[in-house]
């Protein structure tokens, strides 16, 4: 079995920055990409960032400039700093990871919600 587990979270004022973790753990061979995903009230989920097995980044275009996804030096650990917030930034965030355990599946994480005031 596999686990996500973020953090970071948190309230912050626009302009403001928040650095999100989230670590994977359990039975794993190999994870090929991590990424992290938005849902706000209202809304379908959505594409933050991803990041492959060679550190290669994807970002939606509403947080190119301003995101930064990265691999940590523990391969099952991906962080996503978030500067410049803005209020439209506001939701839960989401660590997903497609990996390996015993053969390849896709993971979530429980979430941790970002709040960014005006």
């Amino acid at each position: 079995q596999v686990q996500l587990v973020e953090s970071g979270g948190g309230l912050v004022q626009a302009g403001g920055s928040l650095r999100l973790s989230c670590v994977a753990s359990g039975t794993i061979f190999s994870i090929n990409t991590m990424g992290w995903y938005r849902q706000a009230p209202g809304k379908q989920r959505e594409l933050v960032a991803t990041i492959t097995r060679g550190s290669s980044p994807n970002y939606a275009d509403a947080v190119k400039g301003r995101f930064t996804i990265s691999r940590g030096n523990a391969k099952n650990t991906v962080y996503l700093q978030m500067n410049g917030l803005k209020p439209e930034d506001t939701a839960m965030y989401y660590c997903n990871a497609n990996l390996v355990d015993y053969y390849r599946n896709n993971y979530w994480g429980q979430g941790t919600q970002v709040t960014v005031s005006p």
